[in-house]
């Protein structure tokens, strides 16, 4: 069987939870399928830290082009090699393609369904359109957590639930589950200029991440007795519309208190993260939400929010809060910093919690689904 994958976005200079899905997903494809072939489509050069590793069954074609790659170049390398699948793991897909061929498309979430405002005009029209289109004219859909699905269905109500696949993300612990090597956390913290306690978030700048909100509850944390040296880092990249978030860093009182490195190390994040006090995510919505699982696989305790598929990957092992809610998100932050027992008790229940999910599981079922259309 010859499968085609869409890779391109590995191309990328950020990483984020996509990305990170296809780069583990090709880790294991030519592992658990050797007799298949599998063509793996980019347009320039793969990103060091996502390139897909060498196996005697995959072919990687670069394809460059300057605009419209996946309706022109890629469409057009397809009607010539021919494969009997194609995967489009982002939602997007080819609109001219051979009848014979089967197409699969991961639909991640549709997070501009619900939070139009926290997308530009443009980049607003373009997920409307390439999504209904995949949506529309693909095979099957994959989609990572029963949120997304009830989601789908929700906005795009003439698809069958049948066409949908639940499979969820997995999760690779190496680098996250290590034990803690204080000499390298000390050189990382002092890379970053953090001293002291801190409160950490992993994850893309932007307003769909809700940082305003952590924000605010820092500032009213920081005036409880006991929390002078408290750190609040934010670290990730800026996405768009993250003007609004550094706004808020620069008019809050303890600006020079929230640290905001941008891009980090992937092993540096590791150490950031066994170090930290607490992780919190308060995104207001996610399709499947990977760092919560990386804060598990570290040993540190979690806050999230209580929305779409949060609380299917955190379990019990989390403390909730309603997205918006700060005084709630301050009582929280201030339960796990001053009761060691919760924080014990919410660290083994994620350690349990993340041993739920496995990137070969999640390729497995993938392969399953790629090749029995």
């Amino acid at each position: 069987m010859k499968i085609a994958i869409q890779a391109a976005d590995l191309d990328h200079a950020r990483i984020d939870g996509t990305r990170v899905y296809i780069k583990n997903l090709l880790k294991y494809f030519g592992e658990l399928d050797s007799v298949s072939n599998f063509l793996i489509y980019h347009k320039d050069e793969f990103n060091p830290e996502l390139a897909p590793p060498k196996f005697s069954n995959y072919t990687v074609i670069k394809k460059a082009w300057p605009f419209f790659w996946t309706q022109l170049r890629l469409s057009s390398a397809l009607w010539r090699e021919k494969p009997d699948v194609l995967w489009m793991p982002m939602h997007n897909i080819p609109y001219f393609r051979s009848g014979k061929l089967k197409t699969v498309v991961t639909i991640h979430d549709l997070a501009f369904k619900y939070f139009p405002e926290y997308f530009t005009k443009k980049e607003l029209w373009k997920l409307n359109f390439l999504a209904g289109l995949a949506i529309g004219r693909c095979d099957r859909i994959i989609t990572i957590s029963e949120s997304s699905k009830k989601d789908i269905l929700k906005f795009y109500p003439n698809i069958s639930a049948d066409k949908i696949v639940v499979i969820y993300h997995g999760f690779s612990g190496t680098v996250f589950s290590r034990e803690r090597d204080l000499k390298k956390e000390a050189e990382v913290k002092d890379k970053l200029k953090i001293d002291g306690r801190y409160i950490l978030y992993v994850g893309a700048i932007q307003p769909r991440k809700n940082l305003n909100t952590l924000i605010t509850a820092f500032e009213k944390l920081k005036l409880i007795v006991g929390h002078d040296d408290l750190k609040l880092v934010l670290a990730g990249e800026k996405a768009w519309l993250a003007e609004d978030v550094f706004a808020a860093i620069e008019k809050s009182p303890y600006q020079t208190d929230i640290i905001t490195p941008g891009r980090i190390k992937f092993e540096d994040i590791g150490h950031l993260m066994r170090g930290a006090s607490l992780f919190c995510f308060p995104s207001l919505y996610e399709g499947f939400g990977i760092p919560v699982l990386e804060a598990f696989a570290a040993g540190v305790p979690v806050i999230c929010a209580r929305n779409s598929s949060l609380p299917e990957v955190a379990g019990d092992a989390a403390l909730y809060f309603s997205g918006k809610d700060d005084q709630q998100l301050v009582k929280n932050l201030k339960n796990i910093l001053q009761d060691k027992t919760l924080r014990e008790e919410l660290i083994a229940k994620g350690k349990k919690q993340v041993q739920k999910f496995s990137w070969k599981k999640c390729a497995k079922e993938t392969l399953e689904c790629l090749k029995h259309l």
